[in-house]
């Protein structure tokens, strides 16, 4: 497949987007890009900055100093997120900073911040970038768009085992707790909500294997691909 396309992969919470994503990329030798990791990053710097995002005029200004960058870790096999050159990637994926990731996410000019650098990581396409908003604003015309989905409880059993395995303490109920109240304020915040794009295929992987979801998920991108080389011939 000599065609490369922008694929944008959305959803709640802990449906496993990253995951699907990275594998899609690792498989098409396209370059991955965790969005949410951008957003956990900034959330980190005020956190660790004492930064209060509430003050438009100090997180504005702070916002000019944060510099987020990806690399691959050839021991771990698994892309880290690094901070002004400081990989973050066990600090990103704390329980406070994922308390504090929504309402930050929120604010318009975080989301323009980030955004601009997404829209500039795919001018090249061969892409994939998992997140909230990546088909309904950050690549609105991507080729293909995926709107992930899953049960809850499913989704908080996934993210509380995956915590752990990371040596990060939190109880189940307590990753019920946040990924209610990430659902919650990620559909309704009013800038760059959460939603299905109306081209999107949504796939519910509650009752999938990772094997089966990207089976099916690379199958829609042979798909995608067949149709534009057909169209432009």
């Amino acid at each position: 497949m000599n065609t490369k396309i922008i694929i944008a992969i959305d959803g709640h919470a802990s449906c496993g987007k990253s995951t699907l994503a990275r594998q899609m990329a690792n498989m098409l030798g396209y370059t991955y890009v965790d969005s949410g990791a951008m957003y956990r990053a900034v959330t980190l710097y005020f956190l660790e900055n004492g930064i209060d995002y509430r003050n438009k005029g100090q997180m504005v200004s702070a916002l000019k100093n944060i510099n987020i960058s990806f690399r691959y870790n050839e021991k771990t096999e698994m892309p880290e997120t690094l901070l002004n050159g400081q990989v973050v990637e066990k600090e990103i994926r704390s329980m406070k900073i994922s308390e504090m990731v929504s309402p930050v996410s929120a604010i318009k000019e975080v989301r323009e911040f980030l955004v601009e650098q997404q829209k500039q990581m795919g001018k090249h396409k061969g892409l994939t970038m998992d997140g909230r908003d990546i088909g309904t604003v950050v690549f609105p015309d991507a080729e293909l768009k995926i709107f992930l989905t899953s049960n809850e409880k499913i989704r908080a059993e996934r993210r509380f085992i995956e915590l752990h395995k990371k040596g990060i303490d939190a109880t189940l109920e307590e990753v019920i707790h946040n990924l209610e109240s990430r659902d919650y304020e990620d559909s309704h915040r009013i800038t760059s909500p959460l939603y299905k794009a109306g081209d999107a295929i949504e796939l519910d992987n509650t009752n999938l294997s990772e094997e089966q979801q990207l089976e099916f998920a690379l199958n829609l991108v042979k798909e995608k691909i067949s149709e534009i080389e057909k169209g432009d011939n």
